[in-house]
């Protein structure tokens, strides 16, 4: 019933019949003593396909001497963003097992074997750097290896199961943010992967007809972006170049340029707006990113001056839309008119935006426009869609509540409004729950803490700024704070934590913004009135 359904599997195989000898990667050769890459070497789409392969036998060989069967969930604890992590998660795949993908940005292993019971998982692989935490593990651990590692004993290609039903699983995902002291579990189905193929075949088109494209590494592969951007490569037979870093330089960047040929060039919000804000003063960056056929951002909204510039200096920029649980959504217009930064949903999906009553979402735009209420709409991904997420994460009408606004410009065509909710997205566009911060402090120190609130959209971690109720010293209030909070915290992702007395900020009562009826304190307007501040926490 399921053969007909396309995999990241039977993508490669594909691509590599179709593109044997192109190169899939530029893999980066780094100066062991600054780390700067000086050059980078290919990997071809045959030798990809090999390479796959030889890790495929290396886990069924590991895990068939566990005693653990095919079909088997095993995490995967390792960074995302090598080629040889690439490797490890598809061997798995090819293995026969169902790879179950953590972030290295949840680095407290009780909440990672936590995650790791509630999936059924039977083993755990992991980057070396995590082997000293991990003696309390309920499943068998192995660490990842190097292709020079590999035991070259022979072991025949595994035969891989057959697929019996469309919802069977083929990843784990986890939600990038944590809801009540845990990420929730996102299971991927084969039905809900050639959904996501689908939409990347659509996102991963070539700009030129013949030309094969250039893109770069946008994100760990332990999360949804990058798994779902080298799908749509590979189906192209387009290259993606691994950087030393994700946050690269612009000066990297041009080395991918010339050495490489990137053409199409694929980052979070955060870091190509320092791309851009950068390419003011400097001619040259300017140029470069007006020479790529793309400029792709996702994850969070550009700075309304980075985008206009890009814009007005034809800098050929696209919004991409998404998340973990669907992938990506919504694509923008793309172009020089006004509509060029509207966005629209993809090809073969099945969604609505449902007209909200929610008296919160005028006030929580992230925008920061006020827009009335009756105009906003919610993005619904329905049920017979075929990336609507796995049914434990829907509503009791069957359907996916994304919690995103939007107003609909023209028909059809949409301009993100904020969420109807209490979450924020950090630097690296992953999810933080400020609610979940706001009220363990209020529980926690309400003797200390009068009112609080937690910004940070874009930043890399939340600040914590609080009207005391005490007379107590500013630096024995935030060590005081950082004690009671330290176990709540403790089970969160980095990008999630406040840790730190520099991201606690200590205010007069009454200078937090507030609204006018409720007097709620707005947090918009708390990240606008402090974006100075902010900036000099964050060293800009």
């Amino acid at each position: 019933m399921a053969s007909s359904l396309q995999s990241h599997l039977t993508v490669l195989e594909a691509s590599a019949a179709l593109y044997a000898s192109s190169p899939a990667f530029q893999l980066p050769r780094c100066d062991l003593q600054s780390g700067d890459v000086e050059d980078w070497s290919p990997v071809t789409y045959s030798q990809f396909q090999r390479d796959v392969e030889v890790f495929a036998r290396h886990w069924a060989r590991v895990l068939r001497t566990d005693g653990i069967p095919q079909r088997s969930v095993i995490g995967v604890w390792v960074g995302g963003l090598t080629y040889t992590d690439v490797l490890h998660i598809y061997g798995l795949s090819r293995a026969g097992y169902i790879p179950q993908l953590f972030s290295v940005r949840l680095p407290n292993p009780v909440v990672v074997f936590e995650l790791l019971v509630r999936a059924k998982a039977r083993a755990l692989l992991y980057d070396a750097g995590f082997a000293s935490i991990l003696a309390d593990s309920p499943v068998p651990t192995h660490c990842a290896v190097e292709f020079h590692e590999i035991d070259p004993r022979d072991e025949p290609l595994p035969v891989l199961p057959p697929v019996l039903s469309k919802e069977d699983t083929l990843f784990v995902f986890h939600t990038s943010g944590s809801t009540s002291g845990s990420p929730k579990l996102v299971p991927c189905s084969y039905r809900w992967f050639d959904a996501a193929i689908m939409k990347s075949h659509q996102i991963g088109a070539p700009k030129h007809d013949g030309r094969r494209d250039v893109t770069v590494w946008m994100g760990s592969m332990c999360h949804i972006g990058q798994t779902f951007m080298l799908v749509g490569s590979l189906q192209h037979g387009a290259c993606t170049i691994q950087p030393s870093k994700i946050a690269f330089s612009a000066t990297e960047m041009s080395e991918m340029v010339q050495k490489c040929g990137l053409n199409r060039l694929n980052q979070f919000a955060t870091f190509l707006g320092g791309h851009l804000k950068n390419s003011r003063q400097n001619p040259k960056l300017l140029a470069l990113l007006q020479s790529l056929d793309e400029v792709l951002y996702s994850g969070l909204p550009l700075a309304r001056e980075e985008e206009t510039w890009a814009y007005q200096n034809g800098i050929k920029l696209i919004n991409l839309f998404g998340s973990t649980e669907c992938g990506a959504m919504l694509l923008s217009v793309g172009g020089s008119d006004e509509n060029a930064p509207l966005l629209r949903a993809l090809r073969g999906t099945s969604y609505e935006f449902i007209p909200i009553a929610s008296a919160r979402a005028a006030t929580q735009s992230e925008s920061g426009e006020h827009t009335s209420t009756s105009q906003l709409r919610e993005l619904v991904i329905l049920a017979d869609s075929g990336d609507c997420p796995d049914s434990s994460l829907r509503a009791a009408d069957g359907h996916f509540h994304t919690g995103d606004l939007f107003l609909e410009v023209e028909s059809g065509l949409y301009s993100f409004r904020g969420r109807d909710d209490d979450w924020i997205k950090s630097e690296n566009s992953l999810r933080c729950d400020t609610k979940a911060i706001e009220d363990n402090v209020l529980a926690t120190c309400a003797d200390l803490v009068s009112q609080c609130i937690v910004v940070g959209n874009g930043r890399p971690s939340p600040v914590l700024f609080i009207e005391q109720a005490t007379d107590a010293a500013h630096s024995k209030l935030k060590r005081e704070i950082l004690r009671r909070t330290r176990q709540f915290h403790s089970r969160r992702y980095l990008h999630e934590r406040i840790t730190s007395a520099d991201m606690i900020v200590i205010v007069d009562k009454g200078a937090l913004p507030r609204t006018a009826t409720k007097g709620n304190i707005r947090r918009k307007a708390t990240e606008e009135l402090y974006q100075p501040l902010l900036d000099k926490i964050f060293g800009i």
